[in-house]
């Protein structure tokens, strides 16, 4: 199995990194600088990008990194995503550093939105947060909703890899819905403590973000009565993920 370690790039982003002896992939390289400054100095040779939307800041390096070395490039198939030699639709397995890959369709934050899971690591964009998710630029609740089920269904001690550092403020609105959870407030125990002393909040398990993620609890009675004060139309999964998600953009 490849190494997994960080690359950050602009404000909050986090740039994944794959390593496999002196072989690289990296996942949505949205500033080409950092990369190639963490490659050379590690003596790496780029084989991979695996990109999981088109926004600019998951895909805005992808052309500078090209020029540098001939990387397969896999991304959404209808999203328009520079230098992509692998479209993708969800469904397929690709390979990725000798490693079996697996490609999930997770449309909501925009409509071609891919995760890739491989054995024991999510890399799932903008889709699943450290305790939220994403806004909804282009899709509906319902799908993301049901994209979030998807996740939410692997095993629960896969690794979460996101692409932004969001997690304390979205745990400011997790308690906010859910102020007597405890596994909540442990949480944001441990990432206030984590981040005070510059360490990222991520990766979380599915299992923490199944105990503390709202989106992810839209069956649970407190989550539930929560949305309903939000003017939630009715107790449906997906009327509730969409009060949540209409409350967090406001939060």
């Amino acid at each position: 199995m490849f190494t997994i370690s960080f690359i950050p790039a602009f404000k909050d982003n986090y740039i994944w990194l794959l390593t496999l002896g002196q072989r690289a992939a990296v996942v949505d390289p949205g500033d080409a600088a950092p990369v190639l400054a963490r490659l050379e100095a590690d003596g790496l040779r780029l084989e991979s990008i695996l990109i999981t939307h088109h926004h600019a800041d998951h895909q805005g390096g992808v052309a500078a990194l090209l020029e540098r070395w001939p990387a397969e490039v896999f991304a959404p198939a209808s999203e328009s995503i520079t230098g992509c030699s692998r479209p993708l639709r969800g469904g397929e397995t690709i390979e990725v550093l000798g490693q079996a890959v697996r490609v999930m369709a997770v449309p909501g934050h925009t409509l071609g939105h891919l995760a890739y899971l491989a054995p024991g690591a999510l890399f799932c964009g903008d889709t699943l947060f450290g305790a939220g998710c994403g806004r909804l630029f282009e899709g509906s609740p319902a799908q993301m909703a049901a994209s979030l089920d998807r996740l939410a269904a692997l095993p629960e001690p896969t690794l979460v890899y996101c692409a932004h550092e969001y997690t304390e403020m979205n745990l400011r609105f997790a308690l906010a819905v859910e102020p007597d959870n405890p596994d909540l407030r442990a949480r944001v125990t441990l990432v206030a403590a984590r981040r005070a002393a510059g360490l990222p909040s991520v990766p979380s398990t599915l299992a923490e973000e199944k105990a503390t993620n709202p989106f992810l609890r839209c069956g649970e009675a407190a989550v539930i009565a929560a949305a309903l004060q939000q003017a939630a139309p009715d107790r449906s999964k997906t009327a509730i993920f969409a009060a949540l998600r209409a409350w967090r953009n406001n939060f």
